[in-house]
């Protein structure tokens, strides 16, 4: 389908999904076909569409209208494992504790989903970091109080953590990235081993960070943007705990990572000394997925505050 005069403002060049996905083969093919994605979910669900938001490196997404005026936005993501169980995991929630997803056309990666106003995200806020990890954890209750999807609708936090660990152990090998081998093994380890001690399982958020929670009208925060999975709740919070705000800019950031890992943990009801060890085995991930973007230092430096983590868990 041929461009318009009309999609230069829809699709910018300087749009984060169209920078980033431009730089690969892939990403530059889905983005030719874009345009024409839009236009066809645009004109079967009856969309009044608005400008994009600047936002996102993997979805194009847009505010709009339904055919009755309601208010919603427009997501369209480019194919890829982490956005499968999205449709899903809106689907299980059906709004308690994130944006209601109004229709999914699966063919085309299209969802229309509740549209959260203001919207302002819970990075920033000004109230203090204590009290917004405490209602960010009561959301996050919310969200695993869900029935779960049939199975095999959404992947299994076990099998993928499995994998995660071998992919960063070849990582290790093959980059030589002068990362701490011991914490680097505990890591891997940790993300083999902690799903099988789980008392239950949940659908998690997958990318709970504080910039994913709204400021909404029909509960005052929601969830967005979730990349979800079903098995150890305790996956979920080291996004939101490590991102409120920067922990270790304090001078001693033990104290500080102390209590906000206890005030978390008593509002989910789980171990904080479960929630550091899940926080090791993520930023040891992390570390090792910079590493391999051409990113050793900003590992490094994920690598250290994961060793301060795994000092307050008692590794």
């Amino acid at each position: 389908m041929a461009r318009t005069p009309h999609d230069e403002d829809r699709f910018p060049a300087q749009l984060p999904v169209v920078a980033q996905l431009g730089r690969s083969p892939s990403g530059r093919a889905w983005l030719d076909r874009l345009p024409g994605i839009v236009r066809e979910v645009e004109e079967r669900w009856e969309l009044r569409l608005g400008a994009p938001f600047h936002g996102g490196s993997c979805s194009w997404v847009a505010p709009c209208e339904r055919p009755d005026g309601s208010p919603a936005v427009l997501k369209v993501t480019w194919p890829h494992r982490e956005a499968e169980g999205e449709a899903p995991g809106l689907r299980a929630w059906d709004g308690a504790g994130a944006v209601r997803l109004h229709r999914w056309d699966r063919e085309r990666g299209a969802l229309l989903i509740e549209r959260c106003t203001p919207g302002t995200p819970l990075t920033g806020h000004p109230l203090p970091p204590a009290e917004r990890l405490a209602l960010a954890a009561g959301l996050l209750r919310d969200l695993w109080a869900a029935p779960a999807p049939p199975e095999g609708e959404l992947e299994r936090v076990d099998l993928v953590c499995a994998e995660w660990a071998d992919v960063l152990q070849e990582r290790m090998i093959r980059l030589r990235p002068g990362y701490d081998p011991g914490l680097v093994a505990l890591g891997a380890d940790l993300l083999r081993t902690l799903p099988a001690t789980a008392a239950r399982e949940v659908v998690v958020h997958g990318d709970f960070n504080p910039g994913n929670v709204l400021a909404a009208e029909r509960l005052p925060w929601l969830a967005i943007d979730p990349k979800p999975m079903a098995g150890d709740p305790a996956y979920d919070p080291w996004p939101l705990l490590t991102q409120i705000d920067d922990p270790f800019a304090h001078p001693d950031p033990r104290p500080v990572l102390r209590d906000r890992y206890a005030l978390v943990a008593e509002v989910l009801d789980e171990d904080p000394a479960r929630l550091l060890a899940w926080s090791v085995a993520r930023g040891v991930e992390s570390a090792l997925w910079y590493a391999d973007t051409d990113d050793p230092e900003a590992g490094a430096g994920e690598l250290a505050r994961a060793r301060v983590l795994a000092e307050l868990a008692g590794y």
